[in-house]
């Protein structure tokens, strides 16, 4: 019996197979291994640029399962360069988090779903809210307090990071040049110029580490610098109840919930944690009203919470939209552990000066 001759495969063929071999593995690596991202803001500035390009593990902390099975390969919320969704919402599956090699710590950067984006309150399943990169500053069970600006966990000072930034306006004899703001190390998302005042000295809003202060004390052509820090960013602080009361530099102290954590139900506990009992915790139906709970239409005088919670903030203090406005990360929002910067544009830069060389496959810390 003659075997069929082979039938050769068009050009085309095996350009759509080979494409289609080449998504498929693509997809499958940056769900369960890594996935690249790029820093979009300067909310983590210094220790992270805007600009910089960051390689993530994800099995860290144990990959999670897809929740939106129904979305265009490789893409996350809007199909590229379009308004247009990626994804259909018409299937959303539980998800579990694969074993990983350990938890997340306090003090180290973390990528995460935002729980709420105040920029875009556009509804969306979990694994396609929006992504942040902030520095978790506290983890479940431990107790956070911002005192004059230095957090305090647990009683103690947290130590700070290397290249933490607050705002301070800035007062000169004259409209600096942009040879002396290179030497201060500002780019274009460090300062705003304000304007001048009637005898013509210029008026900047700055963001400063430690040693730029210093730096700036020490210039000549400096008149005066004020702490502008604590000017809250146009949104409410969380919780609701306290906002007005806590500030961004004097803030709590606030309990962070983990998992096994009960709590007795009563009005200051639901003004606390009610909006993540009733948002985050997997229960089907739950209703809060005049200082009582219900869960699955049975009333519940304590509750026990299902998983661990986070604090996280920027190390650009005050330009960050952080725990302090939006509240606290789920462990289900956690995505992945920043490991390394493998690319850096600088947008202020020119030619060669484009690309930060030194920041090429630095650590991320």
């Amino acid at each position: 019996m003659k075997s069929k001759p082979a039938v050769k495969k068009s050009k085309l063929r095996e350009w759509r197979e080979a494409i289609v071999f080449a998504v498929v593995v693509a997809t499958l690596f940056r769900w369960s291994l890594a996935e690249a991202f790029v820093i979009p803001t300067g909310s983590m500035e210094n220790s992270l640029l805007v600009g910089d390009y960051l390689w993530v593990s994800k099995i860290h902390y144990g990959t999670r399962t897809p929740r939106t099975p129904l979305q265009i390969p490789l893409t996350h919320q809007k199909i590229w360069g379009t308004e247009i969704p990626s994804y259909l919402d018409w299937i959303e599956l539980p998800s579990y988090r694969l074993p990983g090699l350990r938890k997340v710590k306090r003090g180290e950067p973390v990528v995460f779903n935002t729980p709420k984006d105040l920029l875009d309150p556009t509804e969306r399943p979990v694994d396609l809210k929006t992504y942040l990169v902030k520095r978790c500053v506290a983890i479940g069970g431990d107790v956070i307090e911002i005192k004059n600006q230095q957090v305090y966990i647990n009683s103690g000072p947290m130590v700070n990071p290397a290249g933490m930034k607050f705002r301070y306006q800035v007062i000169t004899k004259e409209e600096l040049q942009p040879r002396a703001l290179s030497r201060l190390g500002l780019d274009s998302e460090d300062f705003w110029f304000l304007g001048k005042t009637n005898d013509g000295k210029a008026v900047y809003s700055m963001l400063l580490t430690p040693q730029q202060l210093n730096d700036v004390n020490a210039a000549s052509y400096k008149i005066s610098v004020e702490s502008a820090s604590d000017e809250k960013g146009g949104f409410p602080l969380y919780p609701a109840v306290m906002d007005g009361v806590w500030s961004l530099n004097h803030y709590g102290p606030l309990t962070i919930p983990q998992k096994g954590m009960t709590i007795a139900v009563n009005d200051s506990t639901l003004n606390f944690y009610g909006e993540f009992i009733e948002k985050y915790e997997g229960h089907k139906a739950v209703k809060i009203a005049d200082g009582q709970l219900e869960i699955n239409g049975k009333p519940a005088n304590e509750y026990t919470f299902q998983q661990d919670y986070y604090f996280m903030m920027g190390d650009s203090r005050d330009n960050s939209i952080d725990s302090r406005y939006w509240g606290l990360v789920p462990e289900d929002h956690i995505l992945g552990k920043p490991l390394f910067i493998w690319f850096s544009v600088n947008k202020d830069g020119k030619w060669l000066d484009k690309v930060r060389w030194e920041r090429l496959f630095t650590s991320i810390k």
